[in-house]
């Protein structure tokens, strides 16, 4: 299995999103892997580390995701690897979730999200983002 992390999805990858009518929510999986020092495209003199760029995208991510009915369900830090291998592991996973495909593809592609993507660039060495589709589990007693 070939693994390649980018920090944006290509015109392929983003469009069927655009144009699938399919309703109903859908989780995005977030794989994340931080730069050590944040690396801004404007030449900003901003010593944090790639991590907390990505933590101001964050910030300014929710309420537009709130917004459009969407939600951040969870995050953490990767600690480890049960199953499987990985040259690599990614730094943390965070699960995000839309009220739909097209939902979800208008909010990428929203002046507001590309003003504050330079957070997400300078912060992010790449990612993986897995669209899921499913439906929350009951508790098990």
């Amino acid at each position: 299995m070939k693994v390649t992390n980018q920090v944006y999805p290509t015109f392929e990858q983003l469009m069927p999103l655009a144009q699938d009518p399919t309703p109903g929510p859908i989780a995005m999986v977030n794989l994340l892997k931080f730069r050590d020092k944040a690396e801004y495209k404007d030449g900003r003199r901003d010593e944090v580390s790639g991590r907390e760029a990505y933590l101001r995208y964050i910030a300014e991510m929710g309420p537009i995701v709130e917004a459009a009915g969407g939600r951040f369900l969870f995050s953490g830090d990767v600690k480890g690897l049960v199953i499987g291998a990985v040259e690599e592991l990614w730094d943390a996973v965070g699960i995000a979730e839309y009220p739909s495909r097209a939902e979800f593809h208008r909010i990428a592609t929203s002046p507001a999200v590309q003003a504050i993507g330079v957070h997400r660039e300078a912060g992010l060495a790449g990612q993986l983002l897995i669209l899921t589709i499913g439906q929350v589990l009951p508790p098990m007693r």
